[in-house]
Order: structure tokens, then sequence, then C-alpha cells
């Protein structure tokens, strides 16, 4: 791929993104590769909690306890499954992406959980119209993305899998188990290459979500990812990621200056433990989940804001119409905790949260 398609591409995949990351940290691998790994788990390690190598940067892809990244690497080690579970914003679907990404060197084989998620993207489907010309043949058969991982030796993301309702989650439990897939209509069955494995994601707070069975909850190994734990942690994943999504979208707007993000971090961060920093008064949670990804995208939409409708640089307005969307989900409920928040909280913090609270006040009307 060009640099020009490069660039026309949204969104490009962790192994595209960090693809001179990727090269530095193979050619500097002295460490014994894993079967079917494309780096050692030093370098794996390296690659998603950040450090130097042969002088290139290799940038922090996850910021959180190093332990539980080097525990995942561990867990794929094994012929065990991993599902990485927590709250929305714990960048869970981040992790698992860089982990395939610099293992497999392929991170496009994804699952994406939800209510219409049926067994035959789990397994495999058929193109009917060559079905019923030639009957059941290899080129009749559509490979599902765990299909295809286990043929080359690769992982798999299912991402959400407890928004699947619970019968398609179990037919993962004989490919887990048996580490095949049986195909009836072929008189075959396909065996697992060296290196498959699935990471999987759960969500602790979104509704809709099916209670995994334990049968299939043993076979993985279950890492949760906590939220960030302190302001200065949050602040800083705020920022990076900002500063990332900001560059792919070639937004024209300087990036929001520390106080802009630590003040809408600060926000979500009281919305979201019902309390305030300083653990003096409580504050009404709103009834959408307030995550670290949710403040990533409100500050994106701002700078995207002040971009094409300001002069470039974030202002109180352009964050108070994110907070806005962000935290008034629900019209009649939200509104009045929003408020409540406005009135009881940020309007007695002093002048330097003046603005941002009549902004936020003139936009709740």
């Amino acid at each position: 791929m060009g640099m020009d398609q490069k660039q026309d591409v949204l969104r490009l995949p962790a192994e595209r993104l960090y693809e001179h990351e990727l090269e530095a940290l193979k050619k500097a691998d002295k460490d014994a590769l894993p079967s079917g790994w494309k780096l050692s788990p030093k370098s794996v390690l390296t690659f998603i909690t950040g450090g130097k190598v042969g002088g290139v940067e290799i940038t922090p892809k996850y910021i959180g306890n190093r332990r539980l990244v080097e525990m995942a690497i561990a867990t794929l080690l094994t012929d065990r499954a991993l599902m990485l579970i927590g709250e929305p914003g714990t960048a869970k679907s981040w992790l698992s992406e860089n982990l395939t990404a610099a293992i497999h060197g392929d991170s496009s084989k994804v699952i994406q959980g939800t209510a219409g998620t049926s067994e035959e993207h789990i397994r495999y489907s058929w193109n009917y119209a060559m079905l019923l010309a030639q009957g059941p043949s290899d080129q009749a058969l559509i490979k599902s993305p765990i299909f295809r991982a286990m043929e080359s030796g690769g992982i798999t993301r299912f991402e959400e899998i407890s928004r699947c309702a619970s019968e398609v989650q179990d037919a993962l439990i004989s490919i887990l188990s048996e580490k095949t897939l049986s195909i009836p209509e072929l008189d075959r069955e396909l065996s697992a290459a060296r290196g498959f494995s699935v990471i999987a994601t759960a969500n602790t707070r979104d509704r809709g979500v099916n209670e995994m069975s334990a049968a299939l909850k043993r076979r993985f190994n279950i890492i949760v990812l906590p939220a960030p734990s302190d302001i200065e942690t949050e602040v800083g994943i705020v920022r990076k990621r900002v500063g990332e999504i900001s560059a792919n979208y070639e937004l024209n707007a300087s990036p929001p200056d520390d106080e802009a993000v630590r003040k809408v971090v600060t926000i979500f961060r009281e919305l979201r433990n019902g309390m305030t920093i300083d653990s003096k008064d409580k504050v009404k949670p709103p009834s959408g989940v307030i995550s670290t990804a949710e403040a990533i995208s409100l500050l994106t939409g701002s700078m995207a804001l002040a971009a094409s409708f300001g002069n470039g640089t974030i202002t109180d307005e352009d964050v108070a119409a994110g907070l806005q969307g962000a935290i008034v989900k629900d019209e009649e409920k939200d509104r009045l905790v929003w408020k409540e928040y406005l009135e009881n909280v940020m309007k007695k913090r002093g002048s330097s949260w003046r603005s941002l609270y009549q902004a936020c006040s003139e936009m709740n009307g």
C-alpha cells in the first residue's frame, strides 16, 4: 500500500498504523519466537507498553498496569483463549487489536458481537446460489473469521461477546476445547494450526448483555481491565488518544489545552463515581456510561467544531456542546441531573470554571 493510499483510509488497522514500530521490533528481536508468532513475548510487551528499540520510539498503546499486559501475553502462549473484561473506555478493544497486530500481524479477523450475531458468524456459512447449483463444496463455503484464524494459526478478535445470545456464545465451547471445527456437509474437520487463539472483550456495564455460561468462561483466562485509577492517568490517556485520532482525521484545530482536558476528565470522573474529586459532595450519576472513551470522543468532536465553525482553537462553547451530548442521553432524567451538577458543583468552582459553567447552562436550557 503506497503512502497516498494509506492516507486515503479513514482508519488504519494497528499493524499498518504502527508498521514502522513493528519492523524495528522485528529487526531487534533476539529472543525465540513462539510457534506462529511474529514477535517474541518481550517485544510484544514493548510494543504495547512503549520503549525504544534501535533508535525508534515505541509509543505506549496501553497506559495502565504492566502486569495485566504480561498476563494477557502469557495467556496467548498457552492453549487458553483470552477475555478482557471492563467498563466501556477501559481500552479493551484497543489492547485486543494491538496484541493481535504484534503477535499475528493481522488484526482484521473480527467478529462483532450483537443481538443479531448467529452461529454461522462463528463457524461458517454458504453461498446459497453456488450451494444450489453444485451442492456443498469448498468454493461455496464462506469462512468465518474464526475459520480463517484456525486455518492460518492466527488470532480472532471477538468484540462484545456478551452481547450475543447464550446459544451463539456456546458455539465457541467445542472450538476452544477441541481446537477443531466440524464441517459435516463436506465430511471433514478443520484442525487449528499452531498459533490459533481468540481474544474476546466483554462489557460490564451495557444494557442488553447476556450472561456467559460457566462452561464458556472456563475456556478463557479472564483479565479485568480497571478504569484509570487516578485523574493524572486518565488525563494522560485522553490527551494521547485525542492527539492520535485528530491527527488521523487531519482536523485543522489546535489540540485541547491541559486545562480543557483536565476539566472534562474531572466532570466525567465525578459523575461516574457519584462524588466530587475532593470527596466532599455527593453527585447524582446520569443514566448513560460516562467513560474515558466518551471523554476522548467529546474532545475530538470539540476540535472538529473549532476547526469547521471557529478559529481552530477550542472554546468553552465547543466543550459545552460536547458535554451536553455525552451526558444528556435520557432527555428528562439526565437534563435534571446535569442541571443539578452545574448548579451545585461547577458554579461553586470559582472564576476559572465560570465561562464553561455559563456555556453549559445555556446549552442545557
